[in-house]
């Protein structure tokens, strides 16, 4: 039904030739790529723990092989940066979706640990070329529209996420062999990809200033980069270590921390479910202040209060801290004068994703040295951070260009 409705969508549509029907069917196809994205990566994480034992990899082995994802997604950020610079978003998000899933058929075939690792590293390297593009995507379709869309566009992928992780649950509950699940996922992803591809939004690359292919944030970006470090650290550290801080500080069972985790993903899907309904109610600035007091005050509220219930409360709290965060500064940066929009995010994400990739590891030395709950307190100031970086952007930013 939904590619019946797509169908009638013009090819390479023009933002002066979109009506009100056309800018609906252009949203719907971009959240369909989120939804490929947020669907394809879960399934991988949901079978992580298979390819371990299939490897024999132990935690600190695993850890190490994991890193090579990251880099990869470090290392072509200012690829594709270049790439988008030279051509449409579009094009560069069929390249990543295809090259992403494709490459998410083979962790289940793997027999060495060095072909995991190499795997990995062009993993991460299509997961940024698919990310980068399909949020500059969002941004294109976000300039038809005068309020805020972009918020929803992350909340279909938190929502793909859960999918993904729940088919996962079913594959290892009746004993699915990674191989033929990631296969199957892949193939099917790649299908709706090229049905889908023909209604996703064309815009012709505008490269505002010439750049090195090593994009960095200009000085009217760099507040933008610092809030979208201060959230994915946040964001990070969550995925990675709250079911360990129930079970190292709390005390509390397996099944426990994995309800605190599923808490967390819960209230950061209705936070983007709900995230531009807020802006168009508060605008930006009052959004991201309140969701940085968030952050802060879940975390503390999580070490102050170190009970179960008091931290699935704080847990609830950081996760509608983050929700909005990462969304509403790529829409907002994306207006940029200095940069195109897939300049403009490449240059934030260099720096955000330093934060998602530095801090979660940072806080497993903290914890050894000083225990989870000193670890957790310093995250905590992460959430001041995005409350000092947003008191200095100016009003007119929400609804102005970066001047």
């Amino acid at each position: 039904m939904l590619v019946n409705y797509l169908y009638f969508c013009p090819f390479n549509t023009g933002m002066d030739q979109v009506t009100a029907r056309g800018k609906l069917k252009l949203r719907m196809a971009c959240g369909v790529f989120f939804f490929i994205s947020g669907f394809g990566y879960s399934s991988w994480a949901s079978r992580i723990p298979s390819i371990q034992q299939q490897l024999h990899l132990n935690e600190r082995q695993l850890g190490a092989v994991l890193f090579a994802l990251p880099i990869g997604l470090m290392v072509t950020i200012p690829i594709t940066a270049k790439m988008l610079k030279h051509f449409s978003s579009r094009s560069i998000m069929l390249v990543g979706a295809i090259t992403f899933n494709l490459l998410l058929c083979l962790p289940g075939f793997t027999a060495y640990v060095w072909q995991l690792v190499v795997l990995l590293f062009f993993f991460g390297s299509a997961r940024n070329i698919f990310n980068l593009s399909v949020n500059a995507q969002a941004v294109s379709i976000q300039g038809f529209y005068d309020r805020s869309i972009m918020v929803t566009f992350h909340g279909i992928w938190s929502m793909a996420g859960f999918a993904g992780a729940a088919v996962g649950y079913l594959m290892v509950s009746f004993n699915v062999a990674p191989s033929y699940h990631l296969l199957f996922v892949g193939i099917s992803m790649i299908i709706i990809t090229l049905i889908f591809y023909p209604h996703a939004y064309y815009e012709k690359p505008v490269n505002k200033i010439n750049r090195s292919v090593f994009t960095l944030p200009d000085k009217h970006l760099i507040k933008f980069s610092l809030i979208c470090f201060a959230s994915m650290a946040c964001e990070n550290t969550m995925y990675d270590w709250s079911g360990i801080y129930f079970q190292k500080v709390l005390h509390a069972s397996k099944s426990a921390a994995t309800a605190a985790f599923v808490i967390y993903m819960v209230s950061m899907t209705i936070g983007r479910f709900t995230g531009d309904k807020l802006v168009a109610s508060a605008g930006i600035k009052k959004v991201l202040s309140f969701s940085g007091i968030l952050i802060l005050a879940g975390l503390l509220f999580s070490v102050l209060l170190p009970h179960n219930y008091t931290v699935y409360i704080g847990y609830a709290m950081v996760g509608m801290g983050v929700s909005c965060v990462v969304p509403l500064v790529f829409s907002m940066a994306g207006k940029s004068q200095s940069m195109n929009s897939g300049q403009a995010l490449a240059a934030i994400s260099t720096v955000g994703y330093l934060g998602f990739l530095i801090i979660p590891p940072a806080v497993g030395f903290i914890a050894q040295a000083a225990g989870l709950r000193w670890a957790f307190g310093i995250v905590a100031g992460f959430g001041a951070l995005i409350i000092v970086m947003v008191s200095k952007l100016k009003p007119q930013t929400e609804a102005e260009v970066v001047q």
